[in-house]
């Protein structure tokens, strides 16, 4: 073999070589690398819009009423609020002391739980009476739902009219022989701020006591009828386990919209309102607007926020313990 033809054949070894080596400098070649921070939090980045919205419209309102909370904040200093003079928690003290708070609270707690007595059963007598179907199930389940879709101002203001002295419902008790005193006015007025809570928030019950019982499976249903069942004995032990969830969370939501509910009460009796209806809601409005003491009305939301947080917590802590104890739940 030729000297001519070896040094050939190593120069075509080596162009080969280099060609089956890769080239790390060319763009289809280059190595695979991690995926970075920013790539791998990419969801969290669409958190950021609704985070802003959150921190403008809860957190700022919230810091800043705390910090007016510690201010002698009334018309004289309203000015110049940032430069009110800083009274620590006076303010706490006098609206847990000098002020009606703790009476205003009782009246909000002891009514919201009667007003919850009496709309869960009405709630699952309601959603029991129209599960099944049957001829018009749909127009009366539109009937049930008229209260909960009215606004608050509409139905406060049509009961305010039928209360008046002589409307239709003094008319009614009259022709019974029944006099039914003042109803806007006086202990009686405690009791028909119940009869109106509960006309308008039944349904809401209603609504979540119907879809637990769309959740019973029917062949439950078939055994305990197969066994004889009573349709106490059915209710007792078939239907009502698969509604403490969902009363559960309408008795802590129903609680908290009536301890929060202002519109009702306010147009129902007007501001000053009652002795014995001046809620919590109430009675920071008129500590505020009427009274022109902001930095006592601040510091009486703050409490206000603290009981309502106090149930929510106990509610959401139990959810969590009942989810830790099924099979698929975290430990």
């Amino acid at each position: 073999m030729s000297t001519d033809s070896l040094t050939a054949g190593k120069s075509t070894r080596r162009r080969s070589s280099r060609a089956a080596k890769p080239d790390p400098q060319s763009p289809g070649n280059t190595p695979r690398r991690r995926k970075g921070l920013s790539e791998r939090n990419r969801p969290l980045w669409m958190l950021i819009p609704g985070g802003l919205l959150m921190v403008i419209i809860i957190v700022v309102p919230l810091l800043l009423g705390v910090f007016m909370s510690g201010l002698d904040l009334d018309q004289y200093s309203l000015r110049q609020w940032v430069s009110a003079p800083f009274i620590g928690v006076q303010n706490f003290v006098e609206a847990l002391t000098a002020s009606p708070l703790l009476h205003a609270i009782w009246l909000s707690v002891s009514y919201s739980l009667l007003a919850m007595v009496v709309t869960i059963p009405l709630g699952i007598a309601g959603a029991v009476a129209t599960q099944n179907a049957f001829k018009g199930r749909a127009v009366i389940r539109s009937i049930f739902l008229i209260p909960y879709v009215l606004p608050s101002f509409v139905v406060a203001t049509v009961w305010r009219t039928m209360f008046q002295p002589g409307s239709v419902i003094d008319s009614a008790l009259h022709s019974v022989g029944i006099d039914p005193g003042l109803w806007l006015n006086g202990p009686q007025s405690y009791w028909t701020l119940i009869l109106v809570q509960i006309w308008a928030s039944w349904p809401f019950v209603y609504l979540l006591a119907l879809s637990g019982l769309q959740s019973v499976d029917h062949e439950v249903h078939e055994a305990s009828a197969l066994d004889g069942a009573l349709w106490w004995n059915k209710l007792r032990y078939v239907v009502f386990p698969y509604l403490k969830g969902p009363l559960a969370l309408a008795f802590l939501i129903g609680m908290l919209h009536h301890i929060n509910n202002f519109t009702l009460p306010f147009v129902l009796f007007g501001v000053p309102a009652p002795s014995d209806v001046e809620l919590l809601p109430i009675l920071t409005y008129v500590t505020s607007f009427q009274s022109f003491r902001f930095g006592l009305s601040a510091a009486m939301a703050f409490i206000s926020l603290i009981l309502i947080a106090i149930p929510l917590f106990v509610y959401l802590r139990a959810v969590k313990l009942d989810d830790a104890e099924t099979p698929g739940g975290k430990k």
